[in-house]
């Protein structure tokens, strides 16, 4: 793997020199001091992978993976950074743009080993897995054959318990989401009447901070997602570890190992196929921008359970992977714009109303 540094203090560049040494088969392609560089230098010489850096002069990292990303949509960008205090809106900007996660730069131990360095190493473990599997970047996408899954088994919900659920909404997504999650929930009302539940894709250690990030573009309350936790009419969660969040037949969330072998930690597919096994009720899901088809086939669970499902279309997603997955297995019940989204939230939450 040809991994490219940009960042512009010598210091933390030989730190992650060093730590590149642990990449099977890993080589640098070349270092740059600011994001101009980069996107110059991607333009002449692209690299499997980029680590980002995000303050930086003359271009911050955001800007320049929004714009390596418009040149060059199969160039992965890792965004590595020395801390999200204050600068919780550039990570996020960075990843809204493409950037497929965020880590912290590793540091100098006071015995000389490198301090987290372990964390980079198993992101870019993670990239390498998602870069050698077919249909993971939106370049090298290929068809493949419909699949036809049967229903999750689930006991028939009764009437009343159904009744008695609130309306719920599932939205999961990965490479480009936090903008666009931003861009959604702004636009749903304070008394929005379902509860909604997020997977982003996304390092624990930003978890908290997307939260409130979020929080900060909605004017509905959003949080992470605690073990226990009922669903509530108007309240945003958002799953918050490295542990799958799913739903539980005492309908509350919680959070599990399994599957142990996902790629993607949170899994949009745990979510949405334990919500088909054990909620009684009808609800919405959403699968948006990501790289890789992690919840397609939950969605396709749901849709086989009576859900009203969506995904999002080619021209909007910033990496068309995971909703692709969706309209191929005809997971979805619509395909739409980013911009449409909203607004289809809104009017499922007026049909449920007026037939309630």
């Amino acid at each position: 793997m040809r991994i490219a540094i940009v960042n512009d203090l010598k210091m933390a560049v030989e730190i992650l020199r060093r730590a590149l040494d642990g990449v099977p088969d890993g080589e640098i392609a070349w270092i740059a001091a600011d994001g101009a560089e980069a996107v110059d230098k991607c333009a002449a010489d692209m690299p499997d992978l980029v680590l980002m850096d995000l303050i930086m002069p003359v271009m911050d990292g955001a800007e320049a993976t929004r714009r390596i990303m418009a040149a060059h949509p199969a160039c992965a960008i890792l965004v590595v950074t020395a801390t999200v205090s204050g600068n919780a809106g550039l990570v996020f900007e960075a990843m809204g743009a493409g950037a497929l996660d965020a880590v912290c730069t590793p540091t100098f131990a006071p015995d000389g080993s490198i301090a987290g360095r372990d964390a980079l190493l198993g992101k870019i473990a993670t990239v390498a897995k998602l870069l050698r599997r077919p249909g993971m970047q939106s370049t090298i996408m290929t068809r493949t054959p419909t699949v036809v899954l049967q229903p999750a088994p689930a006991l028939p919900p009764s009437a009343a318990a159904a009744a008695a659920a609130p309306p719920l909404i599932l939205l999961g997504t990965s490479t480009g989401g936090p903008v666009l999650l931003g861009e959604i929930l702004k636009k749903l009302p304070r008394d929005f009447p379902a509860g909604i539940v997020i997977v982003q894709h996304v390092d624990p250690q930003f978890a908290e901070g997307l939260a409130t990030w979020l929080a900060s573009q909605s004017a509905l309350p959003v949080r992470l997602a605690v073990a226990g936790d009922r669903i509530i009419p108007g309240t945003v969660l958002l799953a918050g570890t490295e542990r799958h969040l799913i739903m539980t037949p005492g309908l509350r969330l919680d959070y599990s190992d399994e599957p142990r072998d996902c790629p993607f930690r949170p899994s949009v597919d745990a979510l949405f196929e334990s919500t088909a096994r054990h909620w009684p009720a009808k609800g919405l899901a959403a699968l948006l921008t990501g790289m890789g088809r992690d919840g397609a086939k939950g969605l396709l669970r749901l849709r086989q359970a009576g859900w009203h499902t969506l995904a999002q279309d080619e021209a909007s997603s910033v990496v068309y992977g995971m909703p692709k997955a969706a309209a191929e297995i005809d997971a979805a019940v619509d395909v739409l714009p980013a911009a449409a989204i909203p607004g289809a939230l809104t009017a499922w939450c007026a049909r449920k109303a007026a037939t309630s």
